[in-house]
């Protein structure tokens, strides 16, 4: 009788597969599955925003946001994306001699920008489509919030946030590979994820969707001002931190974080456990 799912040294092998299946990616392809998969992760950040941004329990407004965000890893597993926090467990196949680093470092930079697109699209298109105005703009006052705080984390603290994210989204992917079916597969993803987000851990590809919809945000007077009413963030304060500058600022130490949590706290210590058992052992 087969098991109910995959051995962790299975779950390994397939990762292991996986990734020489992406560093062989034509470059059209890999891009289009990053935008893909940037989208999916900003929907997940766009619908839970719109859920909590009126709940001032802090516990109860993150309980439900890690309801709603994990749709986004289940789009990109289900239908298909490339990710990058995800893609980096490709570092295991590098260790194994299955490909170099080069490839590696290739298609995560590729992948990498790709996500930025798809997130950004979607943030630009979610402040078009009026649904920041939800409760008198106090929606758009929440995303600048988000954006606010994520552009102002010390750097030390988004490396760490960065790692302990990272830890449990490779856990989800792996997990779900795991699961031999889709209901399997859903919840496999659905803990991990929910808990990263309950948890306020910082992830680079919801971050290309969330600091650059409260830029975005900021430069309506509306919600700029429900801001400052509802928050106590002031137009000097948005002045100086929410830009470029500030996206930046974020993006660079949390997506060290992300690639220690995946590389250095999931994917080495996996392979080093596991390497005897591989179909393909390393000489």
């Amino acid at each position: 009788m087969d098991n109910a799912f995959n051995s962790p040294a299975q779950v390994l092998e397939a990762n292991m597969k996986a990734g020489e299946g992406k560093v062989k990616l034509p470059l059209l392809k890999c891009i289009l599955l990053g935008i893909m998969a940037g989208a999916f992760i900003a929907f997940g950040g766009a619908s839970s925003n719109a859920a909590v941004h009126n709940i001032a329990n802090q516990g109860l407004s993150k309980t439900l946001a890690g309801c709603i965000f994990p749709v986004g890893l289940m789009m990109i597993v289900f239908v298909g994306g490339e990710l990058f926090t995800g893609d980096c467990l490709v570092i295991a196949g590098v260790v194994g001699k299955r490909f170099n680093a080069l490839a590696m470092i290739k298609i995560l930079v590729i992948v990498f920008f790709s996500n930025m697109v798809g997130a950004v699209l979607i943030a630009t298109l979610v402040y078009f489509s009026g649904l920041l105005d939800y409760t008198d703009g106090a929606l758009g006052a929440f995303t600048i919030k988000v954006a606010y705080g994520k552009a102002t984390i010390t750097p030390f603290k988004a490396v760490c946030s960065g790692i302990l994210c990272n830890i449990l989204v490779c856990m989800a992917v792996l997990m779900a590979t795991a699961a031999k079916d889709i209901a399997g597969k859903v919840w496999a993803i659905f803990f991990p994820i929910s808990a990263f987000v309950i948890g306020g851990w910082e992830h680079c590809v919801a971050n290309m969707f969330y600091i650059p919809a409260g830029i975005i945000a900021s430069t309506n007077s509306t919600y700029a001002a429900r801001a400052e009413e509802l928050y106590g963030i002031t137009a000097d304060q948005i002045a100086a931190n929410l830009n470029i500058g500030g996206f930046v600022s974020n993006l660079i130490p949390v997506t060290i974080g992300n690639i220690l949590g995946g590389m250095v706290f999931i994917a080495l210590p996996l392979y080093a456990i596991h390497k005897s058992k591989l179909v393909n052992k390393t000489k």
